[in-house]
């Protein structure tokens, strides 16, 4: 089975029963669900539930141990011949990630680059791209996030907020077809949340492609156009952010969602 549909179009993340193991640990249970092009789609459940372990596999940092998952109309990881899977080899698994950006909640900058070589390293690296060509695309980035003046810091002279921007500059110079957030804004302090939740909104609003895992309600609601509560290793309710959110029908999304109200 493909991931794309029969005009050549479809989901650019598509996941059915996809399973995986730590040892005895089953961290994620059949997970089947679809993101669309153009949308904003969002996991939230409690630590734990396997959210990040999801969007990892995602992007091929971990193994599934079942199902199958594609991204961007490839499947992660293996080639499918006949009814049999054969795993991709490494250069193959590379140029795979590489349409996909992935943000952590540690911004992982290079300490000892400024936040200008930071964004050039990877299309210089991994896309041949000339120093030249990846300078003025990375200085356009910085603007694009609100750092121009900041493109000689290292990270060291940035607030945290700062790097996870630079973070995200450094994630869009590779031009991904699809963008991960794993928990963006965990790392922050609270007044630093916003600068970075903005840059996502302009995201959005340009039409990539996310899959975000978040305990920002506020974000969810007001950008994401699907929303999926995991518990478990499981996807326990999903729909639109208005419907998950405002009328849960589960006792467990019920309950976390109550939990998340009283902290913030």
């Amino acid at each position: 089975m493909s991931g794309l549909n029969e005009n050549g179009s479809g989901p650019v993340i598509r996941a059915e029963k996809v399973s995986k193991h730590f040892g005895r640990t089953a961290v994620l249970k059949d997970i089947t669900l679809e993101v669309h092009q153009g949308e904003v789609a969002v996991l939230v459940g409690p630590s734990g539930s396997g959210k990040s372990t999801f969007l990892r596999c995602v992007n091929r940092l971990e193994r599934i141990d079942g199902g199958r998952l594609w991204a961007n109309g490839e499947l992660v990881g293996y080639r499918q011949v006949g009814r049999r899977l054969i795993e991709r080899r490494p250069v193959e698994v590379t140029r795979q990630r590489q349409d996909v950006g992935m943000v952590f909640q540690r911004f992982n900058l290079f300490a000892h680059m400024t936040a200008l070589e930071n964004i050039m390293h990877a299309p210089v690296l991994l896309k041949r791209m000339g120093r030249a060509e990846a300078k003025v695309r990375a200085a356009a980035l910085l603007d694009r996030v609100g750092l121009g003046r900041k493109a000689a810091n290292r990270p060291a002279q940035l607030s945290g907020g700062e790097q996870q921007r630079v973070a995200i500059a450094r994630a869009l110079a590779m031009q991904p077809k699809l963008m991960l957030f794993d928990e963006p804004t965990s790392a922050l302090d609270p007044e630093l949340v916003g600068e970075v939740l903005d840059v996502m909104r302009d995201l959005a609003t340009d039409g990539m492609t996310m899959l975000v895992v978040t305990h920002e309600m506020g974000f969810a609601t007001q950008v994401a156009d699907s929303a999926f509560f995991m518990d478990d290793g499981r996807i326990v309710e999903s729909g639109s952010p208005n419907e998950l959110f405002g009328n849960p029908q589960h006792e467990r999304t019920k309950a976390f969602l109550s939990r998340v109200r009283k902290n913030q």
